[in-house]
C-alpha cells in the first residue's frame, strides 16, 4: 500500500466522520444536555458500530444492497422510523438546569439519559448513511488479490483512530455551550431545534440510492 492510498483513507474517514449527520447531531444534543463525560459511551458506541459495519462490508455483506434492492428499502424504512423516534425523544426530553460536566442531580427514572454504548452501536445497523460510508470506503480503498485483507484492515484501523476524535468535536461543542442553556426555556428551544434537525436528516436518507 502506498502513501496516497493511506492518505485517501485518512481523508475519507475524517470527512465522513466529522460532517453533519444523525450521529453527530445526536452527539451535539447529548453533549449540551448531559456533558462531554456522560456522552463518551455514545461516542464509543458509534465508533464500535462503524468498525463492525466496515467488517461486514469487507466480508461482502454490502453487496446485498446491489443484489437485493429490497434490503436497502427495508433498511431505509427502519432508519427513518428510528430517527423520527429519536427526534421525538430529544424534543420531549426533561429540561433541567445544566450542572458542571461530570455532575448531575438525582433524577427520577423517567428523566432523560444519554444513549448507552450498545444502543449507539446497534443504531449504526439501521443508519443508511453509516452503511453507505462503510460500503463506499471498502469499494474505494481496498486493493484486489492478496492485498485485499491488509488494505481492509488498514481501513478499519484508520477509521478506529480517526472517527472517535472527529465525532468528539460535536460532543465537545455541545458541552461547551451548556452555559448558554442555563435557563430551562433556552434548553427547551435548543432541544426542539436539535429534534427538527435530526428529523430533517430523513431527507438525506431518502436521497441515498
Amino acid at each position: 500500500m502506498d502513501t496516497p492510498l493511506l492518505l485517501g483513507m485518512l481523508s475519507f474517514a475524517f470527512v465522513t466522520s466529522v460532517t453533519p449527520g444523525p450521529n453527530n447531531l445526536m452527539l451535539l444534543a447529548s453533549g449540551a444536555n448531559f456533558g462531554f463525560r456522560r456522552t463518551i459511551p455514545h461516542m464509543l458506541g458509534i465508533t464500535c458500530g462503524m468498525i463492525l459495519l466496515l467488517l461486514l462490508a469487507l466480508a461482502g455483506l454490502g453487496s446485498l444492497f446491489l443484489q437485493f434492492p429490497l434490503t436497502q428499502a427495508i433498511l431505509k424504512a427502519a432508519g427513518i422510523g428510528y430517527l423520527l423516534w429519536l427526534a421525538w425523544k430529544i424534543a420531549t426530553a426533561p429540561v433541567q438546569t445544566p450542572l458542571p460536566d461530570g455532575q448531575h442531580r438525582d433524577t427520577p427514572p423517567t428523566a432523560g439519559q444519554p444513549m448507552r454504548w450498545w444502543q449507539a452501536t446497534l443504531f449504526q445497523f439501521v443508519n443508511p448513511k453509516a452503511w453507505m460510508m462503510a460500503v463506499g470506503a471498502v469499494s474505494s480503498f481496498t486493493l484486489a488479490g492478496d492485498q485485499y485483507l491488509p488494505s481492509g484492515l488498514a481501513l478499519m484501523l484508520i477509521f478506529l483512530l480517526v472517527a472517535l476524535p472527529a465525532i468528539s468535536l460535536w460532543a465537545g461543542f455541545g458541552a461547551g455551550i451548556q452555559h448558554l442553556l442555563s435557563r430551562p426555556a433556552h434548553k427547551r428551544i435548543f432541544n426542539l431545534c436539535m429534534a427538527v434537525l435530526t428529523a430533517a436528516t430523513v431527507f438525506m436518507i431518502l436521497g441515498i440510492h
